[in-house]
């Protein structure tokens, strides 16, 4: 009888009700394969945007109906089950954590990738629900910070969208990078941004940063919230605004601050960037964790069967952190358990960011 696992795929573009539940064939390893019984995986703004076909251009990479490659999910943590014949970096049993990347169906029981995937050993003192969220807010919040916008000591950062995956891993990085760190939030949220280390937090609700005279070094716009044109007299000179949502307007104005220089705005896709260089953000992100810089933000966790809950409230827009799907095998958990909060991370001081 052949063996088969659980997993959810998307059979049209639409709303959370259009996923569905399949049990694909599971196929013993070959090569240099991994087979992972997945223990979380993490459930985010871009699984959502995938399932739903936004922005509609992507479509054109992804497929036109549905997405080609139509399982859903990419970050993940796990235990190895089984291991192809040339399988060298690896063993039975190593737990590990990382991304499934442009193949997804991290959001499954099961999953086989190839040994030379985004993924490392994942230390015992980290928790499967954290790691599976690494590759998404933390490690393109890094990528933005260190590889795009450069930060470093003294300049002056704005998070747009603090209480977010993206936005929570940003503060703790750039107090550790030594920068200062102004973030936007909602008013329920403000405590919690406060606790991760943002010296000033702006109830967005009560007032539009655009509307203040403040500048910044650079501005890292996590949701697409608002525009390059729009907090341009924000920056200051030589300013960067960042944004991971591409739309035709950020695409644009990346093009014309290119040739015109001044300030500017730009975009990168992290999670296309060379998966030697991905592994070796996530390495930074584990000194990180382990040093206590970075805690990843967790807000509530659904069973493998609850995926259709889990977009819906990530759809909501109202998520704090991260949402993850915990378990290898449908009804493994309980709906809508909310996550314990982390302690707040520990920032080092100045003396301590120099000594690395």
């Amino acid at each position: 009888m052949t063996k088969t696992y659980h997993a959810w795929a998307i059979p049209r573009y639409g709303c959370p009700e259009v996923l569905e539940p399949v049990t694909p064939p599971r196929h013993p390893p070959t090569g240099r394969q991994l087979q992972i019984e997945i223990k979380a995986s993490a459930v985010t703004r871009a699984d959502c945007m995938m399932r739903a076909g936004v922005p509609r251009f992507a479509r054109a990479f992804l497929g036109l109906s549905r997405p080609r490659n139509n399982l859903v999910g990419t970050g993940l943590s796990g235990v190895i089950t089984a291991i192809g014949p040339g399988v060298k970096r690896f063993a039975v049993g190593d737990a590990v954590f990382g991304e499934s990347g442009l193949s997804f169906g991290a959001n499954a029981s099961h999953i086989c990738l190839e040994e030379d995937a985004l993924l490392l050993q994942k230390p015992d003192s980290l928790p499967h629900a954290q790691a599976s969220t690494l590759c998404d807010g933390p490690l393109t919040s890094l990528h933005f910070l260190t590889q795009v916008a450069q930060l470093h000591p003294g300049q002056r950062l704005l998070v747009l969208g603090g209480s977010g995956s993206l936005g929570s891993a940003a503060i703790q990085i750039a107090r550790h990078l030594g920068a200062e760190v102004t973030a936007t939030c909602s008013t329920r949220n403000a405590a919690q941004v406060s606790a991760l280390g943002a010296q000033q937090v702006i109830d967005y609700t009560r007032l539009d940063i655009a509307d203040t005279a403040e500048t910044f070094d650079v501005i890292y716009d996590t949701l697409g919230a608002s525009s390059f044109g729009r907090l341009k007299h924000n920056l200051a000179a030589g300013g960067r605004y960042l944004c991971p949502v591409l739309d035709a307007k950020l695409l644009c104005a990346a093009l014309a601050t290119w040739l015109l220089g001044g300030r500017w705005a730009q975009f990168s896709a992290a999670g296309l960037q060379p998966v030697h260089q991905l592994r070796d953000l996530l390495t930074q992100l584990l000194v990180l964790t382990r040093s206590g810089a970075l805690t990843p933000l967790m807000d509530r966790h659904y069973g493998l069967d609850e995926l259709i809950a889990a977009h819906r409230y990530v759809d909501t827009g109202r998520k704090v952190g991260n949402v993850v799907v915990m378990g290898s095998r449908p009804g493994s958990t309980t709906q809508s358990q909310p996550l314990p909060a982390p302690p707040p991370p520990a920032i080092p001081d100045a003396k301590d960011r120099d000594q690395g």
